[in-house]
């Protein structure tokens, strides 16, 4: 999951599907800001290609990402000399420092399997959080609007590249199963290759405790920048 393969071509298979990184780190940078004025610290948590990152860093005077997958977090720091972009878990990291702001987005969150492993993940990301900070995170679907199903395709052209994507998705428990195909046709052949994904189908109440729970209580914006909302807590000023 995330591997090389998808990691050269993730940027241009969203944007042809609509995705504006600029447009969305815009307007996450100002839903902090209208929480906490003064935020000018921010971590990315999921980081992917640092995508989100490379315009967040534009409104925050200091940015840091965290990121899992090796060839995704490789392609963050290209993008982004200077930042510093750590390997880890979201469910369990420690970065020895606090921000006034923390990010997870695209849906990033739906990876950890469990309520558990999702109480854990906020829990962590909420510690990393000056007293008052912001944590904005972007879910994936209740599960009363998954559906069952559901299939997508896209078609990229470049010069000299043409990428194809169908994805194929069922429940699987309380998980999605999202099966994504690739082929990359270019200069050197035609080469395919397939990505399975399971993203847990948590309700708002169960995301709504988590924060609760970690000290960051939150409310639930519907639409956001998917369409599956976004949660916005600030983080208690109490001791951790």
């Amino acid at each position: 999951m995330y591997g090389t393969e998808l990691s050269e071509i993730y940027e241009l298979i969203f944007r042809s599907r609509g995705k504006n990184w600029v447009a969305e780190a815009k307007g996450v940078a100002e839903l902090i800001r209208a929480h906490s004025p003064a935020a000018d610290s921010l971590l990315d948590v999921a980081c992917g290609t640092g995508a989100h990152l490379r315009t967040l860093r534009k409104f925050f005077s200091y940015v840091e990402g965290l990121e899992i997958s090796p060839p995704m977090r490789q392609k963050a720091l290209e993008a982004l000399p200077g930042v510093a972009v750590h390997e880890g878990d979201m469910r369990e990291f420690s970065l020895g420092r606090r921000f006034e702001a923390v990010t997870c987005l695209f849906n990033a969150i739906g990876y950890v399997s469990t309520p558990e492993e999702m109480r854990r993940a906020v829990r962590a990301m909420a510690d990393h959080l000056e007293p008052g900070g912001v944590l904005v995170v972007e879910p994936w679907w209740f599960p009363e609007k998954f559906i069952e199903g559901y299939v997508a395709g896209d078609v990229v052209r470049e010069e000299g590249r043409v990428i194809a994507r169908v994805s194929h998705s069922t429940r699987q428990g309380r998980a999605t199963r999202m099966e994504a195909h690739f082929t990359v046709a270019d200069r050197d052949g035609i080469r395919s290759f397939v990505e399975i994904d399971l993203l847990a189908l948590f309700t708002l109440e169960e995301y709504l405790e988590a924060f609760a729970a970690a000290g960051c209580p939150a409310t639930y914006l519907p639409g956001g920048l998917t369409g599956c909302g976004l949660f916005v807590g600030t983080r208690d000023s109490g001791p951790s």
